[in-house]
């Protein structure tokens, strides 16, 4: 994997594409990271979640999507109040982010795993409200509808917000 500041020294001095930049100074090495997850059952009902994680920001990503930070906080409530038990509905709060050296490293032009668009000249915090209600035909078969909002989608304060509406269907064999 690439360092990012290597790259974008690499593309200042030599022109280079900053994503070529990258991909001429990878070398092998590791990107460590940690995470936490909490989980509490609160009632019979309904439960709470939180995660944190971090990553090494200077180091390229290079098997998911672009975030070195992340914290995220919820709560899901299953469907017995409303006599479905088997159903369940959930929002939760998501806030991102990316190391310095990342952030430049885009606004130089870089392309990341699935984010960058040539620039990043005011870089903030991802933040996303999802919420879900997940509808059971059955006790092994499920249809979900999502609603996500994200605010600065892919760090950029200059984008959004925007939107998105999915659909899911889940089938336990």
């Amino acid at each position: 994997m690439g360092n990012y500041d290597a790259a974008v020294a690499l593309s200042e001095a030599t022109g280079l594409d900053a994503s070529d930049a990258l991909a001429a100074v990878r070398t092998y090495t590791s990107r460590p990271g940690m995470s936490l997850n909490l989980e509490q059952q609160v009632s019979e009902n309904w439960g709470v979640f939180a995660r944190a994680g971090w990553a090494d920001g200077n180091v390229e990503c290079w098997d998911n999507t672009d975030i070195d930070r992340s914290v995220e906080a919820g709560v899901s409530i299953n469907g017995k109040q409303w006599g479905r038990p088997d159903d369940t509905i959930g929002v939760a709060g998501v806030i991102n982010g990316i190391s310095s050296a990342h952030a430049a490293y885009f606004n130089a032009g870089g392309l990341g795993v699935v984010i960058g668009d040539g620039q990043l000249p005011h870089p903030g915090f991802e933040q996303i409200v999802e919420t879900y209600y997940s509808y059971a035909l059955s006790a092994s078969t499920k249809v979900s509808f999502d609603y996500q909002f994200f605010a600065n989608p892919a760090y950029n304060t200059d984008r959004g917000p925007v939107n998105v509406f999915a659909g899911r269907f889940h089938a336990a064999f």
